[in-house]
């Protein structure tokens, strides 16, 4: 029998079909419902979700999302995703930006684009974009796993193209805070392997397995950043910092008010 969320996701989800049940990144409605219906355990009893929030996102039109990112593995990308299409209504689907040597892993690839991961190429998120769809970005990168523990909630490398995009084709920015996932499964060595893939270290976690922290998401208010602004200020680099600042202080803020705001350890 099929679950409710397994319904709405796949009869109601806003989706560009381009022929065989795919559209043109590889997305697949019904896998993606069947692994968030299969995940419902992890997220609801071992992570057990605490969200607040949700109903800022955007119902429709072009949005970006720009959270926190820490841990091994994206196990914060995941139940990330996975409360956005279970909050919003209609469910929208988060197409998540991957870094870019994950499109070069063997099955993962293939894998995650099924579940509506996009390689982060300025060509993909220009389509995204322009046909109205909701891209989640990690702009601290491949810095944000790798950061050591005690440096948990600490923005690390911040990459300003996400505020390029939203200058551009006039995206509103919702900041999240993702509370859990940095203490869950910290990195323990970073092997410097890089031809692996061309992944830039190989991580090796603190824990065979992350620990169920409870996690708290919370969503920001959505920040125009294209409001008093041209899409010709994209192409302006000192426009483009200005605006990813802004957002950044409002993640931080999110952050620390989050944490503070969490009745448990680690604050």
């Amino acid at each position: 029998m099929e679950s409710p969320t397994f319904t709405r996701i796949v009869k109601t989800a806003p989706f560009h079909d381009e022929g065989h049940g795919f559209d043109v990144f590889g997305l697949c409605p019904p896998t993606l419902a069947s692994v968030i219906t299969a995940t419902a355990p992890i997220y609801d009893r071992y992570f057990r979700v605490d969200s607040l929030g949700a109903d800022r996102i955007p119902a429709c039109g072009p949005v970006i999302l720009v959270a926190n990112h820490g841990g091994v593995l994206p196990v914060d990308a995941g139940m990330l995703c996975v409360d956005v299409l279970r909050r919003t209504e209609p469910p929208r689907i988060p197409r998540a930006i991957m870094d870019h040597f994950v499109p070069r892993l063997p099955l993962v690839s293939t894998w995650f684009a099924r579940l509506g991961a996009v390689s982060g190429t300025r060509a993909n998120a220009k389509r995204l974009l322009e046909r109205g769809e909701l891209v989640a970005i990690w702009p601290e990168g491949v810095s944000g796993p790798a950061k050591r523990f005690r440096d948990r909630y600490q923005i690390q490398r911040w990459a300003v193209g996400f505020a390029e995009l939203a200058i551009r084709y006039r995206a509103p920015v919702v900041p999240v805070a993702v509370i859990g996932a940095e203490e869950s499964w910290p990195v323990m060595v970073k092997l410097p392997i890089t031809r692996w893939f061309g992944a830039p270290y190989v991580p090796i976690p603190a824990s065979p397995v992350p620990l169920p922290t409870h996690y708290h998401i919370r969503y920001g208010m959505p920040i125009e950043l294209h409001r008093g602004r041209t899409p010709d200020d994209a192409a302006d680099p000192a426009i483009v910092a200005a605006a990813a600042g802004e957002v950044r202080v409002a993640l931080e803020q999110l952050i620390v008010d989050a944490r503070r705001a969490r009745h448990g350890v680690f604050r």
